[in-house]
């Protein structure tokens, strides 16, 4: 694998892209190919700790083949290669990710006219016991600016108290994103998957090419957010990605968790069709209610009208409220038959921008979808598990949003490199077995003849083939 990679990857364009970090003066430094070699290594090898990397490289020759060195050779030390990754910049590795892509498309690979997009919960390198209360930091932050003030101000004696929970942090039994935050990684946030216990997580989003399983594009965010939240700044990333190297996308498959006004908003403004569950709180229609667009009211079925009263935010997105006097609904003979009867008389939640969720609900009715569905699952999921099973990212041993976007790029790039590695063509592939029928064909036709000169052969043709 690593003597194809070596003769089909060009690693050169690094040494320009990383030249902004180097000066002229100094000791000489981590070679940039041989350090990107070493961390596609690790990926491949599923190895994320720097020091593993080393190790094993000293005891295979055809990675040392791969990056250059020769036997007895030494090699850089674990420490530079985490320097260096903190050195380059997160644009380094992400046109890494797109150089291979480029070759994945060149090669035919890629359609890129139809893409599934989900996300995974990535460990951080960061502990639950290391979440202090937000508050502590501002307290310290006062502490700090009256130390300051008193030192400049040389007229007047001040005497400072510390703050009161400066000196002895106690942990709150419930920590939370919104109260609580990570001194040794503050972009990680802790997050819960159900059936499993909290941890500090981030979020990965992956596009893939459902034709080929190729990676398009992937992205980390900070795991408070949700998927429907990451789609707006994800989509335009993955379709000007596949746009630069000359496919168009025209269609998107996701999951219910990507169903947001602000999402499907997205989606139509890049031109694309979606194909995304509506979330459960969405109702398309309500039986013997009309909506009168015109006043922005509902009529119910013994005409009386719902209007609007307020908008609020959810979890899933912004609703408007359609109120109806619980004095008139009291009154009304089908009350105990209404399906939007409360206490506070007729009530409707109704999501901020319907005709964009009717649009989506009425084309996932097709047969069509239903097929879509299935093969995304059998598309996008896979990939998932193999980044998180064989390629390293299960955690990361890097910290920041920067890093971890780093990371990915990396393990996204060692899984299209694999899948190049083994693709061929369905042009080479049609001709092999139409080859392959021929020989079959022909020593059939021989085989008989052969008998009869040779009677001790026996055994049908594919035992001689």
């Amino acid at each position: 694998m690593y003597r194809h990679l070596k003769e089909q990857i060009d690693f050169s364009f690094l040494y320009s892209l990383t030249q902004k970090y180097y000066g002229r003066e100094g000791q000489k430094s981590i070679d940039p190919i041989v350090f990107m070699k070493l961390m596609l290594a690790g990926y491949l090898e599923n190895l994320n700790s720097d020091h593993r990397i080393i190790n094993m490289a000293a005891m295979r020759m055809d990675i040392l083949y791969f990056i250059g060195y020769d036997l007895g050779e030494q090699l850089p030390w674990h420490s530079t290669l985490s320097r260096t990754r903190q050195l380059y910049g997160q644009e380094v590795f992400m046109e890494l990710f797109k150089r291979v892509l480029k070759q994945c498309i060149d090669k035919g690979m890629v359609s890129g006219r139809r893409q599934a997009v989900d996300s995974v919960y990535i460990k951080a390198n960061a502990s639950l016991d290391s979440m202090v209360e937000r508050e502590i930091l501002s307290d310290a932050e006062v502490f700090s600016a009256e130390l300051s003030q008193q030192e400049d101000d040389s007229c007047f004696e001040v005497k400072l108290e510390r703050p009161r929970d400066y000196d002895e942090l106690k942990p709150k039994k419930n920590p939370g994103n919104k109260t609580h935050y990570s001194t040794s990684d503050p972009d990680a946030r802790m997050s819960v998957k159900p059936g499993k216990a909290a941890a500090m997580n981030y979020l990965g989003q992956v596009g893939v090419d459902m034709e080929s399983h190729v990676i398009t594009h992937l992205e980390a965010f900070r795991a408070d957010k949700r998927d429907q939240q990451c789609s707006p700044e994800l989509l335009p990333k993955l379709v000007e990605t596949l746009k630069e190297n000359g496919l168009q996308v025209q269609e998107l498959v996701a999951d219910a968790g990507y169903s947001s006004l602000p999402a499907l908003k997205a989606i139509e403004d890049q031109g694309l069709t979606g194909y995304i569950p509506n979330n459960h709180n969405f109702i398309y229609q309500r039986e013997g209610f009309t909506y009168q667009a015109s006043e922005n009211l509902y009529v119910c079925p013994r005409g009386g009208s719902l209007t609007y009263r307020d908008t609020y935010l959810t979890v899933t997105g912004y609703k408007q409220v359609y109120k109806l006097s619980k004095l008139v609904c009291r009154e009304c003979s089908m009350q105990n038959e209404c399906p939007v009867m409360t206490v506070n008389g007729g009530v409707i939640n109704e999501v901020v921008g319907k005709h964009y969720y009717d649009r989506m609900h009425e084309r996932m009715q097709t047969r069509k979808v239903k097929i879509l569905m299935k093969k995304r699952q059998s598309t996008v999921e896979p990939v998932i598990g193999t980044l998180v099973t064989y390629l390293g990212m299960k955690k990361v041993g890097c910290k920041g949003l920067a890093g971890v976007n780093k990371c990915l790029a990396l393990a996204a790039a060692a899984y299209n490199l694999k899948k190049m590695l083994k693709y061929r063509s369905r042009k080479i592939l049609s001709q092999v077995q139409v080859l392959e029928k021929n020989l079959q064909k022909g020593w059939r036709t021989l085989l008989p003849l052969i008998k009869t000169v040779y009677p001790s052969i026996s055994g049908s043709y594919k035992i001689h083939h």
